[in-house]
């Protein structure tokens, strides 16, 4: 059966997706309401020009008007340039005749302003249709475009738009930074208490190892050397975890000094049934900057992550080679169950584990060895489902 992902911080993703909706509300609203805004604004600067156009043709057709109409029309003609809207008069053949607010410079000959107005119509005949103005049956027209205004009020749900993503985004790295410290100082408080709490029965243990010499005839001396190595790899152990946190010695070490035996050591340790090859294609003399515990604690983390994928049993290959003269690489693979291609990444995030029992925090503390304290990389190569996964580590001088 197969066991399902466990996400001990799934639930604070729903923070995000809160916020995310909520942004995204916001910016449909919004939108909207601007769209209604820019709408209402474009009909209104139509009006003032049908206005303006009405005024024309009654001026046209009534020569004797009074001095009242005469203000009437100046004040339309006002609104019109205060609202800044670029506006043409072009006459029947299509030939412009007149301006408002194009910013054209009237001392320039007449020639050449004759070929700006021109060109400002042609650009200006495709925004909107135009308004037919009577002039006892001469029809001209009124072509126009949107004022500032309005076109800034266009792009504004654009600059809005990028705001809210821009605002997202920061909502995101805040909460991504937040959970990371989080999720540091738990395993990194766990780290601590457990190196403390291993203190006692490793003191037990080593008394046990001291009893049992004085009675070398009952005990033999084989089998406790071997429970000295485990006393020693525990203390070690306990080394580890009280230095998380703290920034580790580095040194150069010779890799396959290592590496090598340290794969002996686990190779007892784990299932006979788990078959552990180990190929080295180093030279005998190369060294890497390394911390040589924490290291160690990278190999067993995935060697042991592969032994629960396999059920423990089936193959793991670890494979030293040179990638240049620089770098390291170093193939761990197994025959286990593998990782489906969405999850190479999420493997490596804290609490996430394919056990009942575990807190997930095994690969994510290899990645943050490897990448953070040796400046190197950890990824999964290759996985297949059903037929077992290859992490690489890349070291560098």
């Amino acid at each position: 059966m197969k066991i399902p992902a466990i996400d001990i911080y799934s639930k604070k993703n729903l923070y995000q997706i809160f916020i995310g909706i909520n942004l995204a509300l916001i910016g449909i609203a919004s939108a909207f309401y601007t769209y209604n805004i820019v709408e209402n604004l474009d009909v209104r600067e139509q009006r003032q020009l049908t206005v303006f156009a009405q005024l024309i043709e009654y001026q046209a057709n009534h020569p004797d008007l009074n001095e009242d109409y005469t203000a009437l029309f100046e004040i339309v003609r006002e609104n019109i340039r205060q609202s800044r809207i670029p506006t043409i008069l072009v006459s029947e053949d299509k030939q412009p005749t007149g301006d408002i607010n194009l910013d054209l410079d009237r001392n320039i000959p007449e020639k050449e302003r004759k070929k700006l107005l021109q060109e400002a119509f042609d650009e200006m005949k495709e925004d909107h249709p135009p308004i037919v103005v009577d002039l006892l049956g001469t029809k001209q027209y009124i072509y126009f475009s949107d004022s500032p205004l309005l076109v800034q009020m266009r792009y504004y749900p654009y600059v809005q738009l990028i705001s809210l993503l821009v605002l997202a985004f920061l909502a995101y790295l805040v909460f991504s930074a937040s959970r990371t410290a989080e999720q540091n100082r738990v395993w990194v408080g766990l780290a601590k208490e457990t190196a403390h709490q291993l203190g006692t029965p490793i003191a037990s243990l080593m008394g046990w190892v001291s009893f049992f010499r004085t009675d070398p005839d009952h005990y033999p001396e084989e089998y406790i050397g071997e429970i000295e190595k485990d006393i020693t790899r525990l203390e070690m152990i306990t080394s580890r975890f009280s230095s998380i946190g703290s920034a580790p010695t580095m040194k150069y070490e010779n890799i396959t000094e290592i590496v090598g035996p340290f794969l002996d050591y686990l190779k007892r340790r784990i299932s006979t049934k788990v078959k552990l090859e180990f190929v080295n294609e180093l030279t005998p003399e190369r060294t890497m900057y390394l911390n040589r515990n924490l290291f160690e604690w990278v190999i067993e983390n995935i060697c042991k992550n592969a032994v629960d994928a396999m059920t423990g049993e089936g193959e793991i290959k670890v494979k030293m080679f040179p990638l240049n003269k620089k770098e390291v690489a170093i193939d761990i693979s197994d025959t286990g169950k593998g990782i489906s291609r969405g999850s190479w990444q999420k493997v490596f995030k804290p609490g996430v584990s394919t056990k009942k029992r575990g807190w997930g925090l095994g690969l994510t503390l290899a990645k943050r060895i490897v990448e953070e304290y040796h400046e190197g990389k950890l990824f999964v190569k290759s996985s297949e489902v059903g037929k077992g996964t290859t992490f690489r580590i890349i070291l560098r001088r």
